[in-house]
């Protein structure tokens, strides 16, 4: 996007409209931020005691040269708008230093900040809410000059409309209210009265992420082609990577308060040294077709950001990153410059050499985030980390141990087999050899005693038979009392049962007598039960047989 033509140097200069003109050069140190820190309170109580305080910024060491910008990323609720605010005296710092052109501006107040006001602006990041919906767009733009009693050459009007122009605008727009235009439109408007008094320093809080893809390229167009033409020093506070990279010069990144490496933006897009700038970097889409089915090397990280009223002790990330020892539980890295233009806080770096290699035990932590990272990463780590090399060395040697195992553990099963087949052997012999040897077959549990084979319920147990049946020639043994020894079989079994079965029918005769048991139980008929009751019953112990009319010897 083009800015639209100017007046040249001379006509500019005398109406008070040329480029800026800035009292530091350009390279030099424009803002220095040592130490800073907000601590919101949080009270509880009838007499709203502090109980404790949200760190939303807490302890942040950057400097920000004149005509470059610096972009600041994070997840959200790092304290990045924090920060900017901090940074533009609009919120009072709890600690450090804020240097503003070699001036402490910390603790300045009102009546001291009101002549900085005019080097230090902020673009919002509510294009909807930080316009007043009551006044007019040149009202708007308008009120800068107002409020610091500068007239304009030309008149207010005039030079609002020139910076309608400026920023894409049309200058017919003066009179319209903020209602009447769109999302871009408005962020636009907050823009040009952002630039009004021709500040030095635009700290620009996430200006793009509430608009369409095409208005945000607009936008950030409008952004660089105004820093090009003005001179202008910006603090970009963003959450899209791309806009980042498109945008700064140099990259702070941010976590729970805190800066967790600075650098420029090639060095930290083509090796980023923090790993959890390496997990930022993962998500980063790559607009190439070719890489649709290509495996994706996304770090997703373990759980939530902790809170910043209790923040982890010593490094603040050690929660949720694969390479945490017991160094990072307990001591906080320092953010220092291990490579030039690269700063990085933490004990074991990415494509760095380890600054802690006495540590070469991962925390439990750091092996449950190990699990949602790809092997790729884990051996980019392995060589940067004593720590994170062992995990893989070890989990490398269980994985070749586990077919040692499964092989020992095939030869060990025939093996066991073998004594088992030993003991079957010496077992008693099954129904089939039985046979063989001349035993007789065994039909379920009487005959496993010796008893003769009954048929039925009533026969197991000594009973006479129903009326109308056979007599019985000889009566079976009661249950419970010792077998006759000579028992003869039923009537009309006897050549059933001289027979033997084959091998084969023997569990099925088992399974019939049991089957036949609990009909039998079932349906046991009166005439039975006093046929029980009449039935004679067989000497217990003299072992001789009843006669054949069913009366003991000697009762004649």
């Amino acid at each position: 996007m083009s800015i639209p033509a100017q007046s040249d140097g001379e006509t500019a200069a005398a109406a008070g409209t040329g480029t800026l003109t800035k009292e530091t050069a350009p390279g030099e140190v424009l803002l220095k931020v040592t130490g800073l820190q907000k601590h919101f309170p949080i009270r509880k109580g009838l007499f709203q005691r502090q109980a404790g305080a949200v760190r939303a910024v807490d302890g942040l060491d950057f400097e920000v040269r004149s005509g470059e910008t610096l972009g600041v990323v994070g997840e959200s609720g790092c304290g990045k708008s924090t920060m900017g605010r901090l940074i533009t005296r609009l919120l009072e710092p709890t600690g450090g230093t804020i240097e503003f052109e070699g001036q402490d501006i910390t603790h300045l107040g009102v009546g001291g900040m009101r002549p900085l006001r005019r080097d230090v602006q902020m673009i919002f990041q509510d294009p909807y809410s930080s316009l007043n919906p009551r006044h007019t767009i040149g009202t708007i733009i308008g009120a800068p000059f107002r409020l610091q009693g500068v007239e304009p050459e030309g008149g207010i009007k005039k030079e609002v409309q020139r910076l309608l122009s400026v920023v894409g605008l049309n200058p017919e727009h003066y009179n319209r209210y903020p209602h009447e235009f769109s999302g871009g439109q408005r962020q636009r408007i907050g823009i040009a009265r952002a630039l009004a008094l021709k500040p030095k320093l635009v700290v620009a809080d996430e200006p793009v992420s509430a608009l369409d893809v095409s208005i945000q390229a607009q936008v950030v167009n409008l952004l660089d082609d105004l820093q090009q033409e003005l001179g202008l020093t910006y603090v970009i506070i963003a959450h899209d990577l791309s806009v980042v990279r498109h945008v700064s010069d140099r990259i702070a990144v941010m976590y729970l308060g805190k800066i967790v490496e600075l650098a420029d933006r090639d060095s930290l897009y083509r090796a980023p040294m923090h790993p959890y700038t390496k997990a930022l970097m993962s998500a980063v889409p790559v607009p190439d077709p070719r890489r649709r089915n290509a495996k994706s090397e996304r770090i997703l990280l373990q759980g939530d950001v902790p809170s910043p009223i209790a923040p982890p002790s010593g490094c603040r990330f050690h929660t949720r990153c694969w390479k945490a020892t017991e160094i990072c539980r307990t001591a906080e890295p320092p953010l220092k410059e291990l490579k030039p233009g690269q700063r990085v806080a933490c004990h074991h770096p990415e494509n760095f050499e380890d600054q802690a290699p006495q540590d070469t035990v991962l925390l439990l932590d750091a092996k449950k985030a190990a699990e949602s990272v790809s092997d790729e990463v884990l051996a980019e780590s392995a060589a940067t980390s004593a720590a994170v090399a062992a995990e893989v060395a070890a989990e490398a040697a269980g994985k070749d141990d586990a077919p040692a195992k499964e092989a020992s553990a095939e030869e060990a099963a025939p093996a066991k087999e073998a004594p088992a087949t030993e003991a079957a052997a010496t077992e008693a012999p099954v129904e089939g050899d039985a046979l063989a040897k001349g035993e007789a077959p065994v039909e379920g549990d009487a005959l496993a005693k010796g008893e003769a084979p009954v048929e039925g319920d009533a026969l197991a147990k000594g009973e006479a038979p129903v009326v109308g049946e056979a007599p019985v020639k000889d009566a079976a043994p009661v249950v419970g009392e010792a077998p006759v020894k000579d028992a003869a079989p039923v009537e009309g079994d006897a050549p059933a049962k001289a027979d033997a079965p084959a091998a084969a029918d023997a569990p099925a005769a088992a399974e019939a007598s049991v089957k036949a048991d609990a009909p039998a139980k079932a349906k046991a008929s009166p005439a039975a039960e006093e046929a029980r009751d009449d039935a004679p019953k067989a000497p217990a112990e003299s072992g001789e047989s009843a006669g054949s009319d069913g009366r003991e010897p000697g009762d004649d």
